[in-house]
């Protein structure tokens, strides 16, 4: 005798729902939490990135390393950062009650949405946070263009005044 089995549409829903309820969690409700990558291999440290007239600033948070353990490295338009939160070696694991913080190397690569001078990159790093000020390449800078009334032959675009 076959075998029937009744389909069911609500099972498909909740399976939905609950695959949304790990998003939400994952991404909204603890966005500061760092997760692993590629099974357990690497963390990836939050980072914001904006944009001025000028130029592209990213800022990382990366509590308790150090300036010199961090490795910025730039290729066109392509961002990277790498590094290492060494763990406490004071403490014995068997000792630990709670272990949460995480601890090994991290590369973070991101791809800039305009070209850049990154030999004009300037970083600083203050309490934990890694702020990168990169400049955008002139061309793609906004300019402005003056009108000529008088309908003669138009002047020559000029930058805007504060550059």
């Amino acid at each position: 005798m076959a075998n029937i089995t009744r389909f069911d549409p609500l099972g498909e829903m909740v399976s939905l729902r609950s695959a949304m309820d790990r998003l939400f969690e994952d991404s909204v409700v603890s966005p500061l939490s760092w997760r692993t990558v590629a099974g357990g291999e690497s963390l990836t440290p939050p980072i914001d990135v904006h944009e001025n007239a000028d130029a592209i600033t990213v800022t990382a948070s990366l509590p308790g390393i150090k300036a010199e353990d961090v490795e910025i490295t730039m290729t066109g338009q392509s961002l990277t950062l790498r590094g290492e939160f060494k763990a406490d070696e004071q403490v014995e694991r068997d000792q630990y009650l709670y272990r949460e913080r995480r601890f090994g190397s991290f590369n973070r690569s991101l791809q800039l949405p305009v070209r850049v001078q990154g030999d004009k990159a300037e970083a600083t790093f203050v309490d934990g946070v890694l702020t990168l000020r990169i400049p955008k390449a002139e061309e793609v800078k906004p300019c402005q263009i003056r009108i000529n009334a008088n309908g003669g032959s138009a002047p020559e675009p000029t930058e805007p005044s504060g550059s």
